[in-house]
């Protein structure tokens, strides 16, 4: 499947402000091509569809005003059906046929790190809207990302455990990337927050019924907090499958879980249910002195109007992926790829709607702790506790 977006389209630009973009005008014929590949459909689909559409509307709308320094943007996306194997030969497409100056997407760990070696080799810039550490941990020269990475989701949650008194923790992971990373952080990170890991269960890809496990840690002596590593259809079954055995513990997510859509896919299930998140999910919940609250309330009224539905944090990935690309682009002058890679790492300061970004040499996130809150799911929705 090949779509080619970025054309011109009616429309107001009402945050051209905040967009960073280059002077008004008509736009100069040679576009600035960026490449993106994501999981539209398949399991990671409540994923990469609002980042989809996250990026079809700001690329139409920055070109509408001119685009970045009068260079029209073209987008080129493919969809990779949250199959690995699709996203590498889209991503050796989007370099040797379509030659793209940057790439965005990625949305599940398992896709970006199956194109990781082909924009290292090649030598474009890469932005991942994946969420695992792992993504940039060690650092890689051409490739960045823009969700928090699970490692700061457990350190989140693991403060607020705390906070609440507990130290004896029960784990449950699935069987993806980001589960298992998620699940090593647990572990890695648990003497730290004087955390003990009394329970430890895993499960496999696309599992429908996980009582045998939940049961396990449901007769382990001592546990007072659960915490699940996973996301998509697996983390419905889990949560689902956890109210099913009367577990009255204190129940935690990560942000892979983020989405109305998981919220109405497990119903009463995920009732009290706390996870870390970007202050995107509660814009309206924000202090006044927030600094992403403007940002965050514009977002949120940019998509809803022109999508008819709820946002989620996983368009904001796409949001500030696009952003930090065209800031970089600015910076350099040009789409040359060492110039724009040097220029995306040295992000200071910009305020995005997944949190204020400072990257470096020796972190291509740019993001700390501070950049999530707590939220708690209550009456089916999100409600800020933090």
């Amino acid at each position: 499947m090949r779509e080619i977006y970025g054309r011109a389209v009616t429309g107001v630009l009402s945050a051209l402000a905040v967009l960073c973009v280059g002077a008004g005008g008509a736009p100069a014929a040679e576009p600035i091509k960026i490449g993106s590949f994501l999981a539209v459909t398949g399991g990671a689909s409540f994923l990469g569809d609002p980042e989809k559409k996250t990026l079809e509307m700001y690329v139409a709308r920055i070109n509408e005003a001119g685009g970045v320094a009068g260079r029209p943007i073209e987008l080129t996306l493919y969809d990779s059906g949250t199959d690995a194997k699709k996203a590498a030969s889209f991503v050796k497409r989007l370099i040797e046929d379509d030659k793209v100056d940057i790439i965005l997407g990625g949305t599940t760990t398992g896709e970006t790190m199956a194109v990781v070696p082909l924009v290292e080799r090649a030598g474009i810039p890469f932005i991942s809207f994946a969420g695992a550490g792992v993504i940039v941990e060690p650092v890689k020269k051409w490739v960045f990302k823009t969700p928090h990475t699970d490692g700061l989701a457990v350190r989140k949650i693991y403060e607020d455990i705390r906070a609440n008194g507990h130290s004896k923790v029960a784990l449950f992971a699935g069987s993806g990337g980001f589960d298992k990373s998620c699940r090593k952080n647990a572990h890695e990170l648990a003497g730290k927050y004087q955390i003990e890991i009394v329970a430890d269960e895993t499960h496999g890809k696309g599992d429908t019924d996980m009582t045998p496990q939940l049961t396990k840690i449901k007769n382990t002596d001592g546990v007072q907090a659960f915490l699940y590593c996973g996301f998509g259809a697996d983390a419905v079954v889990a949560a689902k499958n956890y109210r099913q055995l009367g577990l009255a513990l204190p129940h935690y997510q990560s942000h892979g879980s983020a989405s109305k859509r998981f919220v109405a896919g497990t119903g009463e299930a995920s009732e009290g249910m706390r996870l870390p998140a970007a202050a995107l999910l509660v814009a309206k919940q924000l202090p006044d002195s927030h600094p992403q609250k403007k940002l965050a309330l514009q977002f949120e009224a940019d998509y809803e109007a022109k999508y008819n539905e709820p946002i989620s944090t996983f368009g904001g990935h796409a949001y500030d992926g696009l952003m930090i690309a065209i800031g970089a682009i600015e910076r350099a002058g040009s789409t040359d790829p060492e110039k724009v890679r040097a220029e995306i790492e040295k992000t200071t300061n910009y305020i995005g709607v997944d949190g204020i970004y400072n990257m470096s040499p020796e972190d291509h996130l740019g993001l700390d702790t501070n950049s999530f809150v707590m939220v708690e799911i209550r009456d089916g929705d999100w409600q800020l506790i933090e």
